[in-house]
């Protein structure tokens, strides 16, 4: 599920929200450093990052527009390539619209559990908290959904999962609120719009050694 071998003209093809997303968010930072600096507090505030500054309280339209932004190019790499392998599939379970609403929905929940829980001021942006959300959609499916996921996609999300979550916790300057808020607003966003996922027959499933798991 998670290996990417179309064409790009395959990929527009399949996934164009995906693609779209991806795109806006390589547009924005390319705005961003021709106005500034993606690393800027000031140009971050302008184009819309999330905040908790002396006096001041976010905009709403912000908990939407920050998604979009990323601190840095490495920032952009990450999540545009977390996007680009990971958030493809979801594309297609869901259909187009439901999954971009779904992946709205997941950013602000992650801006949202961000705002809401730190304890100190700061300034906030990334797509983390809807990839998060994408990765906890596998994780419920993996686990209620069966007739969607197959064996060997299922290991490689809970894999990712534990991984994303080392890494929330050991690398410095990540916000592991709006991670945790993205994921926990997609398991539970998923098991909604799940159900309106048509079921397929179930198939048994064959386990490393050759078993089959029922």
């Amino acid at each position: 599920m998670f290996d990417r071998r179309e064409s790009l003209k395959e990929y527009m093809r399949r996934y164009p929200v995906t693609l779209a997303l991806i795109l806006v968010q390589i547009g924005v930072w390319l705005a961003m450093e021709w106005a500034g600096s993606s690393e800027d507090q000031r140009t971050l505030l302008t184009f819309g990052a999330m905040f908790d500054l002396p006096g001041m309280q976010p905009e709403p339209w912000r908990y939407v527009t920050a998604i979009f932004l990323h601190i840095g190019f490495q920032h952009l790499l990450f999540n545009s390539f977390a996007l680009y392998v990971f958030a493809a599939p979801l594309e297609r379970l869901l259909g187009r619209w439901k999954y971009l609403l779904f992946y709205l929905l997941c950013g602000i929940a992650g801006n949202l559990a961000s705002a809401w829980l730190h304890g100190d001021y700061y300034i906030g942006a990334g797509a983390s908290g809807a990839i998060y959300g994408v990765y906890a959609a596998f994780l419920y499916l993996s686990i209620f959904r069966r007739d969607l996921i197959d064996y060997a996609t299922k290991q490689t999300v809970r894999t990712i999962v534990i991984v994303g979550f080392i890494y929330s916790i050991v690398v410095p300057r990540v916000d592991l609120y709006a991670h945790g808020g993205g994921f926990i607003g997609g398991f539970l966003i998923c098991a909604l719009m799940s159900l309106l996922v048509r079921r397929r027959p179930a198939r048994p499933e064959r386990e490393p050694d050759g078993t089959l798991n029922e």
